[in-house]
């Protein structure tokens, strides 16, 4: 079979592996009873969506017997930079610049996202 591109994840696929991340390793049942309580999402949609991350290389199949375990490929920071590395070519030319001022204009920020947001910044300066 061949693979298609290893194309980034779309919303639902995100928010399949957020729940992947933070529950481990999951079955398709458990995955949609997760997501059910977010959306109103259909069994056959929820195994519909794992077989093609499976396809995607988002996710790896452990299967003994008829259960079938999914786990995500990569970590939550793979992922997370491949997805910034993405929208920063796509919608941002390529700066960073741009990127931050988006992100820091759409969405109050708390006092304590500033104070850690500083102390990157510091680091990188004294890198």
């Amino acid at each position: 079979m061949v693979k298609p591109k290893n194309t980034g994840p779309t919303g639902k696929e995100l928010a399949i592996l957020g729940i992947l991340w933070e529950k481990g390793p999951s079955t398709v049942h458990e995955m949609h009873e997760a997501l059910h309580q977010k959306s109103e999402t259909g069994y056959t949609t929820t195994l519909k969506l794992m077989q093609i991350m499976l396809e995607k290389g988002l996710v790896v199949r452990d299967g003994a017997g008829r259960r079938h375990i999914y786990r995500p490929a990569e970590s939550e920071e793979k992922t997370q930079n491949r997805v910034v590395k993405e929208l920063l070519g796509k919608a941002f030319a390529g700066s960073a610049e741009k990127l931050v001022m988006r992100a820091l204009s759409v969405k109050k920020v708390s006092p304590e996202e500033l104070s850690n947001i500083r102390k990157m910044l510091d680091e990188i300066e004294g890198a």
